[in-house]
């Protein structure tokens, strides 16, 4: 797939990337959608956010599909749509931060895409998701608390992604470069 001198910005030596999805999963407010479509951009790969193709699929905000029908109803139509991203074209995919969580889209992700575990600190986290009232799983609840027991639960289970990088407070083109680095470096079989 030659689509880097397609998209402006796309860089050539990244090209071995491109063969397979690269699949940003983590923590709410993690950055995966932000920096997933930087990232796409700087691969010349298209950008796909899975929470946004579930809402399209369902013609429901994820917020209401929780509401609705709850999070084992969502969580299979998450499942679904993943593995419909994953077959095809390479892409950029920035997963929901409960779908690595799940077995089946977990083993389903590491077989089919490169899988980047976007890691931040809790205090990074709450001032990022503090700026959207939208995620069902914050509704009424302590961002700080709830961020906190997720973290202990769900951690362990993204150390699972074959890359695991920093995603910090500052801007977000600095954590791009080091997944830019770090995939170069996975691409040529030596340590980032």
């Amino acid at each position: 797939m030659e689509c880097d001198a397609k998209i402006p910005g796309a860089d050539p030596d990244l090209r071995a990337a491109a063969a397979r999805p690269v699949a940003l999963v983590g923590l709410m407010g993690a950055g995966k959608t932000t920096i997933g479509r930087r990232l796409a951009l700087r691969l010349g790969l298209p950008f796909v956010d899975a929470d946004a193709e579930i809402e399209t699929a369902s013609g429901l905000s994820v917020a209401e599909i929780f509401e609705r029908f709850g999070e084992a109803h969502f969580r299979d139509g998450e499942r679904r749509v993943i593995a419909r991203l994953v077959d095809g074209d390479p892409k950029v995919i920035a997963t929901g931060g409960g779908a690595f969580i799940q077995d089946d889209t977990r083993a389903l992700l590491l077989e089919r895409a490169l899988v980047v575990w976007l890691d931040a600190d809790i205090a990074t986290l709450v001032d990022r998701v503090r700026r959207r009232n939208t995620r069902p799983l914050l509704k009424g609840r302590d961002p700080g608390e709830v961020l906190r027991s997720l973290a202990a639960v769900r951690n362990p289970i993204y150390a699972a992604a074959q890359l695991r990088i920093a995603s910090k407070a500052g801007p977000h083109g600095e954590t791009v470069d080091t997944i830019v680095r770090a995939l170069a470096a996975a691409n040529r079989g030596t340590p980032a």
